[in-house]
């Protein structure tokens, strides 16, 4: 039997609730997700209000979520207000990510709500918004029906996601995402159809010798023309843990 619970070193993870268990897509967005600590400082430097707001969709137990709660708060040098929004269409799943924020260092910054992507609104735009989203487009369904919400696109469909996202999404802003990788053509000419241009992409391969299984993408509404495009091995030859997937997540595994 799996354990209920995954512990990270400055946080706990509770997810007996959810349909999706911790696992190696959220952490690798969690962790890659485009934060860097200059552009935070434009944010402070240009705003009289300097509030950090970010959007997480479908957010299950809340890993992505409290991952970027650290990450953020953990820049002590910058007099930047972070508020994080957590939505999610599953009550336990809403449930479970609340209790997981009460549970953490960070959580007063950090808020669940019940709701579709489709049906969420906000009075201020977000300058940072990350999903994990519903990935099986053409699929049986999982007979568990809060499993099947959560893994199949019924409930979110690429296009609906994208077109949200533009919505909610600041000028300056950036759309986050991790995705099979064969959604790689579709999710970039969805996105330019909606004004939003990758700004860095990560090719996931389980090991070296191995196709890409997973796309890390990330857009901005601010296109410079070129972006880079890297490879990013989990495993290695003789570990299940690459140097490079240790670095990422050094922050984060006990």
């Amino acid at each position: 039997m799996s354990s209920p619970f995954f512990r990270f070193k400055r946080f706990t993870v509770w997810h007996d609730r959810c349909a999706m268990k911790v696992g190696t897509d959220g952490v690798l967005l969690g962790a890659w997700c485009p934060m860097a600590v200059d552009s935070l400082q434009l944010i402070v430097n240009s705003r009289k209000h300097k509030k950090f707001r970010v959007l997480d969709i479908g957010t299950g137990s809340g890993l992505i979520a409290l991952m970027l709660a650290q990450r953020t708060c953990a820049v002590d040098s910058l007099q930047l207000t972070v508020g994080i929004d957590a939505i999610d269409v599953d009550e336990g799943a809403v449930e479970q990510a609340t209790y997981n924020f009460e549970q953490s260092p960070w959580a007063e910054q950090l808020h669940a709500y019940q709701s579709s992507l489709q049906e969420w609104h906000s009075e201020t735009k977000y300058d940072l918004i990350v999903s994990n989203p519903p990935y099986f487009q053409a699929s049986l369904k999982n007979p568990d029906s809060q499993r099947a919400t959560a893994r199949h696109t019924d409930t979110l469909s690429y296009t609906a996601l994208i077109q949200h996202a533009a919505r909610l999404l600041q000028e300056d802003g950036t759309l986050a995402l991790v995705l099979p990788f064969e959604a790689k053509e579709d999710i970039v000419a969805l996105a330019e159809a909606h004004a939003l241009y990758p700004t860095q992409i990560t090719h996931v391969h389980s090991k070296p010798g191995k196709p890409a299984k997973r796309l890390l993408i990330a857009f901005s509404p601010i296109t410079h023309g070129e972006y880079a495009t890297h490879t990013f091995y989990i495993e290695s030859e003789n570990s299940p843990r690459s140097e490079e997937y240790k670095a990422l997540t050094k922050e984060f595994y006990l």
